[in-house]
């Protein structure tokens, strides 16, 4: 990501009162250099695509910058396994299970997911144990059906159970439109989810648990005297590839949840429905290709750091500085950079006291008439109330200003 320095000055530089609002303007290029060359020409639309509902997203700005039909319900298949990981990793960042725990392949988790279905398996013995984080692999790799039901039942004691907690931890991740009714994917009436959703799974995953989610890149992985391939075909294909997921059942389709970093930028691709294994293969790649080519992503401005500094009325301090309270990334066609208007919308007139954290105004960031960001702007210090003689002359001065 590149760092906006430049743009976060001009935003400050350019900052003008006006009777209601003191709005933010950028202005020339600094130091007087030409700015770089301007694509002018629009991005082409995205490639045909097979998939039933599909999306593309900007990991680092959450950006959707393409997609059909990503809001529509649609069964998750085996890419439901990535909540399960996510349970999992945040289960063991919280110290209630630990990656050396014995974890027991159950009668039942070998009946429903084990070699004698029709499933995806792993191959663990029944009524055997074996470590979490090698259960683990066996549900992530190989996309065992069995592992993630024991993984399941260790946690919650069962799979109703590990449910529920599916549908906290996606409640807290923000998946709108999503409901889990098991561990692995296997049709079950009310499991659920849009393209949408696993695409914002996919992001926190990444985001929240990097190490859990590294084991999607393993391309293979032998449990006793059966070694099976990841059944992720792009990690052979394309070395920017690391992860996610597959899914199939006969009511799904072939589906899949992708991700590739290419230099400094990431994107998550999710393609459900479709015909063909070959097609999400080739239909997930056509789209990460395309974003790459077409977007970048920079960082505009850093999280508690300040971007203005304004006036305050009554306060015993005479300045706040205002901020951000995460960074403001935003993803936009490539070569339009210096085209990005900063605007800051906040009170003419801000009154003390000021809680430190207390939402001042606004920051966007347009590209001709679209907002591409919008984020608070907070306080980033608490000022205190002044003493009586300054309020009361600062009273005279705002209706003298007024």
């Amino acid at each position: 990501m590149k760092s906006p320095a430049r743009l976060a000055g001009l935003l400050a530089a350019g900052l003008t009162l006006t009777l209601g609002l003191a709005v933010a303007q950028t202005g020339p290029v600094p130091n007087n250099q030409p700015p770089p060359a301007i694509d002018e020409l629009p991005v082409p639309p995205p490639p045909t695509v097979q998939a039933k509902a599909w999306i593309l997203i900007d990991y680092a700005s959450g950006n959707v910058l393409a997609g059909e039909n990503y809001d529509t319900q649609v069964e998750p298949a085996s890419i439901t396994k990535v909540m399960t990981s996510y349970v999992v990793a945040a289960e063991l960042k919280a110290g209630k299970v630990k990656r050396d725990d014995p974890v027991m392949m159950t009668e039942n988790a070998w009946r429903k997911g084990g070699a004698g279905t029709e499933g995806s398996y792993s191959g663990f013995e029944v009524n055997k144990t074996a470590p979490l984080i090698e259960m683990e692999k066996g549900m992530v790799v190989q996309s065992g059906n069995d592992a993630a039901i024991a993984l399941a039942e260790h946690i919650a004691g069962s799979e109703d159970a590990f449910a529920s907690l599916m549908n906290a931890y996606a409640k807290r991740i923000g998946l709108k439109q999503t409901h889990w009714m098991n561990p692995d994917g296997l049709p079950a009436e009310g499991h659920y989810t849009t393209a949408h959703d696993l695409a914002l799974l996919g992001r926190a995953l990444i985001h929240d648990f990097p190490e859990s989610y590294s084991l999607n890149k393993i391309k293979e992985y032998t449990v006793g005297p059966i070694t099976q391939s990841n059944r992720n075909r792009l990690l052979w294909r394309d070395a920017t590839v690391d992860g996610i997921k597959t899914g199939h059942t006969a009511t799904a389709g072939f589906c899949l949840m992708a991700s590739a970093q290419r230099g400094d930028q990431r994107l998550i691709s999710v393609v459900m429905g479709e015909p063909s294994d070959d097609q999400r293969i080739n239909d997930s790649q056509a789209l990460l290709n395309w974003g790459f080519r077409f977007f970048e992503t920079h960082k505009l401005y850093d999280a508690n750091k300040p971007i203005s500094t304004q006036r305050v009325w009554k306060g015993a301090e005479n300045e706040v500085r205002l901020g951000l309270t995460e960074p403001m990334m935003v993803t936009l066609p490539r070569g339009r950079y210096q085209q990005l208007k900063p605007v800051m919308d906040v009170p003419k007139q801000i009154v003390g006291p000021i809680a430190k954290g207390q939402k001042i105004g606004t920051v966007r960031v347009m590209l001709g008439n679209k907002v591409l960001a919008q984020r608070p702007l907070v306080a980033l210090d608490a000022v205190e109330e002044a003493g009586f003689f300054k309020r009361l002359w600062h009273e005279l001065l705002m209706w003298w200003n007024s």
